[in-house]
C-alpha cells in the first residue's frame, strides 16, 4: 500500500536524544480487589525511552509512552490510574477480551450438535466473553524478563463452563517491547474440549496523547480491506460482505476519520453510532502478521501501525463513550477520544460459518499475534 507520508527513518529508534533509557521489565504493585488480592503493573521500557505498562488484571495494557516529531513523550492509551476505575468503569480500556471477542447472536451457538448458552451482556447478545470476561479476572504473572526485547508473560486457566463456554482453557498473553518500537502481544490457548476461541486486545488509542484533549477525528486512517461484514440494528452480522468501495467506511487510502463518521444516509454509521464494524483483510488466517490498520496524527506526526495474523480487524471509534469515566490525566472520556482497532475472527462465526470458523480442538493451538509498530512522520 503506498504511503502519502514520509516518515522519520527510525534505524536508532525514536533519535531524540534524551530519550536515551535503560531497555528492561520492571515489576510493582498497582493496587489490590476487593478481596484484597494485589494487582501488579509490569513496565517494559526499550533502549530509546518506549514504555508499555502491563497489569496482572486482565492481562491490559495500562499504558503505552511514545515520543512525537519533536521528542516529546505521551502516553497514548485510554485508560486508569488505579484499580479503581478498572472495578467500576472498565469500558475494555486495554484488555484483554474473550473467550470470546465481539458479539454472539443471542449468547447461543452450537457444537457437534449441542448447544452452548452464554451470559449476556449486550441487550440480547454476548459481548466479549460475557459478565465476568478475561478483562475482568486476575491473570498469573509467570515470566518477566529483560533483555534486548523485555517481556512478560501472564497465563489464565478459564474453568470448563466459564459464562457457558465447554472445555478448560489454559490461556497466556506475552507483551514485548523491542527496539524497533514495536509492541507485541502474542496469545495463545489450548483446550480440554471442543470449544470455540477469539481473543483480542481492546485498547483504545488516541495518537495525540491521552492528555491532549483531542479527539481522533483529525487522525488519519488506512485499513487495507475491500469489503466489511455488515451489522443489523443489534449490532450481529448479517452474514454478507460489503465492498467498501463508495461507503463511508473506505479506508483503503488514507482518511481522516472525521470526514465521513457522521454520514447518516449509511445505516451502518446509524446502528454503530460512528464506526464499530469489522474489516474483512482476508479470510483465512496468515503465516505472519500482515498490516491491518496504520492511525497517523498530523499534529503529534505520531503514526502507529497494526500487524496481525487474525482475518478481520475491528475498528471502532468510542461511540459509546459518555463522559461519566474519567481517565489518567483527570479528563472525562467523550465520543470520539479514542480509537480501538481489534485484530480478531469475525463476529458470530460460532453461528455462521459462512464467515470462517473460531472452533479449537484439543490438541490444536489458538495463535493471535498483534505487533504495534510506532513511528513519527516528518513534516
Amino acid at each position: 500500500m503506498p504511503r502519502t507520508f514520509a516518515l522519520v527513518a527510525l534505524a536508532l529508534g525514536f533519535a531524540a536524544p534524551t530519550m536515551a533509557a535503560a531497555a528492561g521489565a520492571d515489576r510493582a504493585p498497582f493496587g489490590t480487589l476487593a478481596d484484597g488480592s494485589p494487582v501488579e503493573v509490569v513496565t517494559l521500557t526499550n533502549s530509546h525511552g518506549m514504555r508499555a505498562r502491563i497489569l496482572s488484571y486482565g492481562a491490559i495494557l495500562q499504558g503505552v509512552d511514545v515520543p512525537d516529531r519533536d521528542g516529546k513523550i505521551a502516553d497514548v492509551t485510554l485508560g486508569y490510574a488505579d484499580m479503581r476505575g478498572y472495578l467500576t468503569a472498565p469500558n475494555y480500556f486495554g484488555a484483554t477480551v474473550g473467550r470470546y471477542a465481539n458479539r454472539i447472536k443471542g449468547g447461543r451457538f452450537t457444537l457437534d450438535g449441542k448447544g452452548y448458552t452464554l451470559s449476556l451482556n449486550n441487550k440480547t447478545n454476548a459481548l466479549h466473553g460475557g459478565v465476568k470476561g478475561f478483562d475482568k479476572r486476575p491473570w498469573r504473572i509467570v515470566d518477566v524478563a529483560g533483555g534486548a526485547t523485555p517481556h512478560v508473560t501472564l497465563a489464565y486457566t478459564s474453568a470448563d463452563g466459564e459464562e457457558g463456554y465447554p472445555g478448560e482453557l489454559q490461556v497466556t498473553a506475552t507483551y514485548s517491547l523491542n527496539d524497533s518500537n514495536e509492541l507485541t502481544i502474542e496469545y495463545r490457548a489450548t483446550t480440554t474440549k471442543p470449544t470455540v476461541v477469539n481473543i483480542t486486545n481492546h485498547s483504545f488509542f488516541n495518537l495525540g496523547g491521552e492528555a491532549a484533549q483531542r479527539s481522533i477525528y483529525d487522525a488519519v486512517l488506512t485499513i487495507p480491506a475491500d469489503t466489511t461484514t455488515p451489522v443489523d440494528a443489534t449490532l450481529i452480522p448479517t452474514g454478507s460482505f460489503r465492498p467498501v468501495a463508495g461507503t463511508p467506511f473506505d479506508f483503503r487510502t488514507p482518511t481522516v476519520i472525521g470526514t465521513r463518521i457522521r454520514d447518516a444516509s449509511d445505516p451502518q454509521i446509524v446502528f454503530g453510532q460512528g464506526y464499530d464494524e469489522n474489516y474483512v483483510l482476508a479470510r483465512t488466517l496468515s503465516a505472519t502478521p500482515r498490516l491491518a490498520a496504520r492511525v497517523s496524527d498530523p499534529v503529534s506526526g505520531r503514526t502507529m501501525e497494526i500487524l496481525s495474523n487474525q482475518p478481520g480487524v475491528q475498528l471502532y471509534t468510542g461511540n459509546f463513550l459518555d463522559g461519566t469515566a474519567v481517565g489518567k490525566s483527570g479528563h472525562a472520556y467523550r465520543q470520539g477520544d479514542g480509537i480501538a482497532l481489534e485484530p480478531q475472527i469475525f463476529p458470530d462465526t460460532p453461528n455462521q460459518p459462512a464467515l470462517g470458523s473460531a472452533r479449537l480442538d484439543p490438541g490444536q493451538t489458538y495463535r493471535n499475534v498483534i505487533v504495534y509498530r510506532f513511528s513519527v512522520a516528518a513534516r
